[in-house]
Order: C-alpha cells, then sequence, then structure tokens
C-alpha cells in the first residue's frame, strides 16, 4: 500500500468516525457527569460497550500474538496526568474527541481547549525530560524504577508474558465485570421508568378524581 493511499485510507475511516461521533454526541465525560449528576445513562451505556468490544479485541490480538500493543510505564506521572487530564476535561465541558468534534463545527471555545491542550502536553514533556523525572527512554525500562517512579509495564500482554496466562483471559474477566456494570445500569433504568410510570399514573388518578368532584 503506498503512502498515498494509506493517507486516503486514514482520511476515509476518520471522515465516518468524525461523522458517527459528531451525530452521536458521545462524550466519555458526559458518560460519567451524566451518570452522577443526573442519572441519565445512554453515553455511560455506549461506552461500556465500546470498552467491552475493545478489550476481547485487543487481548484477542494479544494472546495470538498479532499487532504491536503499546507498551507504557505506569508511575506515579500516570495518576497526576490522569487526574489532570480529568480536570481539563470537565473544565471544557468534554473529553478530548467531542472538543475536536465542537472546533469541527465552529466552538471557540474548543478550539481554545485544543490549543493549551498541545501547549500543557509540550510544556510538561519539558519539565519530564529536564528536571522532574529521569528522560523518558531512560526510565520506561519495563522494570520496576522507584528512583524515576515508573512501577514497570502494565498490560495483558505484560501480564501474559510474566504469568503465562493468555491475555485473553484477563480481557474476559474485564468484559465480565463491565458488563456486570452494563446490567446494573440497565436494572436502574428499568426502576426510574417504573417509578415513572408509577408516578404519571398517580398524577392522572388525581387529575380524574379533582375533575369528577368539581362535576
Amino acid at each position: 500500500m503506498t503512502p498515498v493511499v494509506e493517507c486516503l485510507v486514514a482520511f476515509l475511516f476518520g471522515s465516518v468516525v468524525g461523522l458517527l461521533m459528531q451525530r452521536s454526541r458521545f462524550c466519555n465525560t458526559a458518560a460519567l457527569r451524566d451518570a452522577i449528576m443526573f442519572k441519565t445513562y445512554r453515553n455511560t451505556k455506549a461506552m461500556l460497550m465500546a470498552m467491552m468490544i475493545l478489550t476481547v479485541a485487543f487481548t484477542g490480538f494479544m494472546t495470538l500474538g498479532a499487532g504491536h500493543p503499546l507498551e507504557f510505564d505506569v508511575g506515579l506521572n500516570t495518576f497526576a496526568g490522569l487526574f489532570l487530564f480529568g480536570i481539563g476535561m470537565v473544565l471544557a465541558g468534554a473529553c478530548t474527541v467531542s472538543t475536536w468534534v465542537k472546533a469541527g463545527e465552529g466552538n471557540v471555545g474548543a478550539v481554545w481547549a485544543l490549543l493549551f491542550t498541545f501547549v500543557g502536553m509540550f510544556l510538561f514533556s519539558l519539565v519530564w525530560s529536564w528536571n522532574w523525572w529521569p528522560p523518558a527512554p531512560g526510565s520506561m525500562t519495563g522494570d520496576p524504577n522507584l528512583p524515576a517512579l515508573q512501577f514497570g509495564f502494565a498490560n495483558a500482554r505484560t501480564l501474559q508474558d510474566k504469568l503465562g496466562i493468555p491475555a485473553i483471559v484477563f480481557g474476559l474477566v474485564q468484559t465480565a465485570v463491565l458488563f456486570a456494570i452494563y446490567r446494573a445500569i440497565l436494572r436502574r433504568e428499568r426502576a426510574q421508568q417504573a417509578q415513572h410510570d408509577r408516578h404519571r399514573a398517580e398524577t392522572a388518578a388525581g387529575a380524574l378524581a379533582a375533575q369528577a368532584t368539581s362535576r
């Protein structure tokens, strides 16, 4: 496949995914925010379904030895970065993908959020490499490195290599947990709908009773 064809294929798939994201209004931030604050779970269910499918697919490829899974060290910087990134998503009112979609729609706030996302990534890379932690290539060895605050590689393939257990096993365990959460959300939605129906029926009955009394 030539570079031109690769670019065209990437453009095609990127356009399709972007259109789907724009039409569905899917957002990771909304998936958590709406569930916690508004007790609505549309985005939450979509996120769980995507996580289940991707978990089985990726761990299946790892088990077969196909693909090139990303390897990265888990350390204090991981948790600090996730925390700061989460704060940024809440302040921006969208996840990274939704911010791209909103920027494409002409949302000025989303454009600023994207701009300072890249600025923050660049500045943090300088701090990490120069002052705070040792340079990334030197500290990310895959082994625990406490002076560099790194705890080693952490993914299903690492566990497969170290424990001899196929990566798909860990994927299926994670998928089972995600499915249990999905089922719990469905039960909660059914309970909410039943409560809403009872309230509506009681309201209608009260209105009919009041109307009959007035006659």
